[in-house]
């Protein structure tokens, strides 16, 4: 019976890739700080525990045992930290590194997080230039896809069979930061109007957890040293997000399509990016992945989640546990009713 070790294994891709495989036979040890944020069912369904801070190289090592079959790291942001992985991933005979599309870089040098957006001539494949390897803080703008670069090279460069994962933004049940939540809670709030900026067409390609554990079992299954995207069979924009959840809601609103005059902030969503920023997924397709389902097939367990967690609350908010931080301002009703006044009906 093949074992994985999941370091990070109670986040999002963590509990997606944990489930996968025990449906599948496996056995797996998942990691993380704190044993009541295992889902229920991945411990039911035989995952174990192990407490481990990422930055502990004995937490790891106790956590690896006698090494896996594979090995999954959710949380590795830095080449210090892949550093520490590599002794585990000597013993393992296939490793995967969870890292991100903010490493590609256009022409001009611009990244997802940069001021300038980056402009791309169609879906970026891994061949695309990425941001040079760096040390600065992980959390800053500058920082996050340069230390993923330099994680990356520590690894790939290390001879062991490594497949590197760059999804997008990833969606799914048990999001610290549910970006779904932007139009959950209009929905829920029965919001009549939604404005959109960009006339709804800024499109930042969504990223299933369930297809990236889909694609974390093929990289399993065929040991290689590699780089693959990791993202949903389609890229919708923001207003065919928008149609999605608020049909899973059973709630309906007035589209108000914004153009360039509006004022600024008004309507921006969470997958508001101009140019469209895709990933191209042809070179896992010729690996053998198939993806579990489209945006609007794997949104659907994340939103009815949302939906239960907030049922009781007036008005609607998000349960503690999530990080509500990312939404500030981004439910401004006052200013969007004043705006909305204005337009001729």
């Amino acid at each position: 019976m093949p074992h994985a070790l999941i370091i990070g294994g109670t986040g999002l891709v963590g509990r997606a890739v944990a489930r996968r495989l025990l449906a599948d036979g496996w056995t797996a040890t998942v990691t993380g700080r704190d044993p009541t944020h295992l889902p229920a069912d991945v411990g039911a369904a035989g995952a174990r525990f192990v407490r481990a801070e990422r930055d502990d190289p004995a937490a790891l090592r106790k956590a690896a045992g006698d090494g896996a079959d594979l090995l999954v790291d959710c949380i590795c942001y830095s080449a210090a930290q892949a550093r520490l992985l590599l002794p585990l991933a000597r013993q393992a005979s296939s490793t995967v590194m969870i890292s991100s599309k903010a490493v590609y870089v256009d022409d001009a040098g611009h990244h997802a997080n940069s001021d300038s957006p980056p402009r791309f001539s169609g879906p970026v494949t891994e061949e695309q230039p990425t941001m040079p390897p760096g040390t600065m803080d992980h959390n800053s703008r500058e920082g996050y896809g340069a230390n993923k670069v330099a994680a990356e090279q520590v690894l790939l460069d290390s001879g062991v069979p490594v497949t590197v994962l760059r999804p997008s933004k990833i969606h799914g049940q048990g999001a610290r930061v549910p970006r779904e939540w932007y139009f959950v809670k209009r929905a829920l709030d029965r919001r009549p109007v939604l404005p959109l900026v960009g006339r709804g067409a800024g499109t930042d390609h969504p990223s299933a957890a369930t297809n990236i554990a889909a694609l974390v079992q093929v990289a399993a299954e065929q040991p290689g040293r590699r780089i693959f995207n990791a993202a949903d069979p389609d890229a919708p924009n923001g207003l065919a997000i928008s149609r999605t959840i608020a049909a899973l809601v059973g709630h309906g609103w007035r589209e108000v399509l914004l153009d360039a005059d509006a004022p600024a902030g008004l309507g921006v969503h969470p997958w508001h990016r101009l140019p469209p920023f895709t990933l191209d997924m042809g070179a896992a397709h010729d690996l053998g992945y198939q993806p579990v389902g489209d945006y609007a097939t794997t949104v659907v367990e994340e939103v009815h989640w949302l939906v239960e967690q907030c049922r009781a609350d007036t008005p609607v908010k998000l349960p503690p546990e999530l990080d509500e931080r990312f939404f500030v301002d981004q439910f401004d009703y006052a200013a969007e009713d004043d705006y909305l006044a204005q337009l001729p009906r």
